[in-house]
């Protein structure tokens, strides 16, 4: 009953009659069942369930399977609080030269200029791209587009198919040797990426956003200049602006190291990386690690504490393990303490208690708000001095017309979806009178390590902390997927899945957690089940796909609670 108002507030709320023994509860049935209509007058069991608004408008529903069913059927989409409408700014057209200034191109800032663009606003959008520490640029689209997501997921897929082509000697291909081009992984991955960055031109064209190649600094609470590559500067004011400007990688601090390249250089590097240290154990970190060793370059992971901070330990562990088997070395709790450029063009690395040469240095240490240049305090907002990210309620600073999306927002997850619909349902806000908050709760990521992971919801950690071991009922699976039983160099049982539920509510599941191949596609499509309030009876309920990875999770059996082993058998 707690579990309804909970995953469904505005539909449901609960006021819950309990009784410490049994005879207490008895005795009150017998004197009140009648009241609740024919139906209730046979009822004999706990619980006994009825909804209405007060004495005189009940209903009956019955025990707890009729509970649950009327739930279910009740249930529909759970809806958010909804937010104060704000008045939109489109009144103010005389006196600004925009309805809404977007600072920043990436997916976020695209996604919500070309929205409240739709809506009738006067809408610009500022890119400017600094070049990295090594040189790199791009062009409109933000990280995900040109140094992110979409290139990393090219390579994680090149990889992927050396993989496969290692693995199809066991189905009967003949057996050879491939080579790997980077120099046609690169320019592949670069012309799609510039495709990409034209159509965004196009289509802000098309939805009359005024483009701007040049960099936003706030002069005033509504007014900005606009400078470009030749040092041009316009003068632009505003009703409103959306802070988009994402976030950018962190440098080493170490003496040298200014030498090591980031992810805002690795996906275009002209040359192949050759003998590669990666420092940091990220995702971004773990994910080019592992294409890296895949295409057949010597890598080697720095990391100075745990792989993957944040994720699920067990999960993680599995990664780790399964990286180092395939090829990945690591350096475990150390940093780097200088780099040197040797005249062999070689790069030194020395750390505590040990040295090598590398001939590249990919750092991967984290990622910092891209705010130093936008001068936003002299509008009145002030950036975190940690990470320049801004505190926001519900996208909104502590200026009212100045609002922040994406990766620049403290305690955003840095995911490019994330960006892309808080960005829309803000524009919604502004100018359609929506009403719908952004909810960051139980969304979906995959990470692209070689053994792929995809979750929803909480890690076990966190289940443990906020729901109470004693609440707790863990399902889990070690599996081998079907496609892997033929190859003999694949490792047996490593692919996992686990669901974490919730005892107190009918089993909910608040967190789940999957690694084998395709984990992105598994995960997206449970995720909406997990949105819904989902039930370990429902995953049980849900006739899987066979064979496929994904029924792993409509299969789950055994408990952690039980002590019996999670390695799977067959069908």
């Amino acid at each position: 009953m707690s579990a309804m108002q909970i995953i469904a507030p505005d539909k449901f709320k609960a006021n819950i009659l309990e009784y410490q023994t049994k005879p207490e509860y008895v005795e009150w049935l017998m004197s009140n069942r009648e009241n609740y209509g024919p139906s209730a007058a046979t009822h004999k069991s706990s619980p006994f369930v009825w909804t209405g608004e007060s004495e005189q408008d009940t209903e009956f529903i019955g025990g707890c399977d009729a509970a649950l069913a009327f739930f279910r059927s009740q249930q529909g989409k759970p809806r958010a609080p909804q937010l104060p409408a704000i008045s939109s700014s489109t009144e103010a057209k005389d006196e600004y030269d925009y309805d809404l200034v977007v600072i920043g191109g990436g997916s976020g800032g695209l996604a919500c200029s070309k929205e409240a663009a739709e809506l009738g606003a006067r809408v610009a959008v500022l890119d400017f791209v600094k070049p990295s520490p090594a040189g790199s640029t791009w062009g409109l689209g933000g990280t995900c587009v040109n140094v992110g997501c979409i290139p990393k997921k090219l390579m994680h897929r090149a990889a992927l198919l050396g993989e496969a082509i290692t693995d199809a000697q066991s189905y009967g291909w003949p057996t050879f040797k491939p080579e790997h081009s980077w120099d046609t992984l690169v320019e592949s991955v670069q012309t799609h990426i510039q495709s990409l960055n034209f159509g965004y031109r196009v289509s802000l064209r098309d939805k009359n956003v005024t483009y701007l190649n040049a960099l936003g600094r706030f002069e005033d609470a509504h007014t900005i200049t606009a400078t470009d590559a030749e040092g041009g500067v316009t003068r632009i004011t505003s009703a409103r602006f959306v802070v988009a400007v994402g976030g950018r990688p962190t440098p080493l601090t170490c003496e040298g190291g200014e030498l090591a390249i980031s992810s805002d250089d690795l996906f275009s590097l002209k040359t192949p990386p050759g003998k590669t240290l990666v420092v940091g154990a990220s995702y971004v970190a773990l994910e080019c690690a592992g294409f890296l060793t895949a295409v057949g370059f010597d890598t080697t992971v720095m990391v100075r504490s745990i792989l993957l901070r944040g994720f699920d330990r067990e999960c993680v562990d599995r990664i780790g393990t399964h990286m180092e088997e395939e090829g990945t070395k690591f350096i475990r709790g150390k940093v780097p303490q200088s780099l040197v450029r040797l005249p062999s063009g070689k790069i030194q690395v020395t750390w505590d208690g040990g040295s090598d040469e590398f001939d590249t240095v990919f750092c991967a240490i984290g990622r910092s708000a891209d705010t130093p240049l936008l001068n936003i305090e002299a509008a009145g907002v002030t950036p975190s001095p940690r990470n320049g990210k801004l505190e926001c309620t519900n996208e909104t600073t502590e200026v009212a017309h100045i609002h922040a999306i994406g990766d620049v927002m403290q305690g955003c997850p840095e995911l490019t979806p994330v960006a892309i619909r808080a960005g829309r349902l803000l524009a919604q806000r502004l100018f359609g009178g929506g009403r719908e908050p952004m909810d960051y709760q139980k969304i979906c990521t995959t990470v692209f390590t070689p053994l792929e992971y995809g979750c929803c919801g909480m890690t076990e950690e966190e289940a443990l902390e906020v729901v109470g071991a004693e609440n707790l009922e863990v399902y889990h699976s070690s599996f081998t997927p079907l496609e892997w039983s033929v190859v003999h160099s694949k490792p047996s049982d490593r692919c996992f899945a686990k669901l974490i539920c919730d005892k107190r509510y009918d089993n909910l599941v608040v967190g789940m957690h999957f690694l084998g191949p395709n984990a992105g596609e598994v995960t997206q499509g449970f995720g909406v089940a997990m949105r819904m309030g989902a039930t370990f009876a429902d995953f049980e309920a849900t006739v899987g796909i066979h064979p496929t990875t994904a029924e792993e999770l409509t299969d789950l059996k055994v408990t952690k609670a039980s002590g019996e082993s999670a390695t799977k058998g067959g069908c």
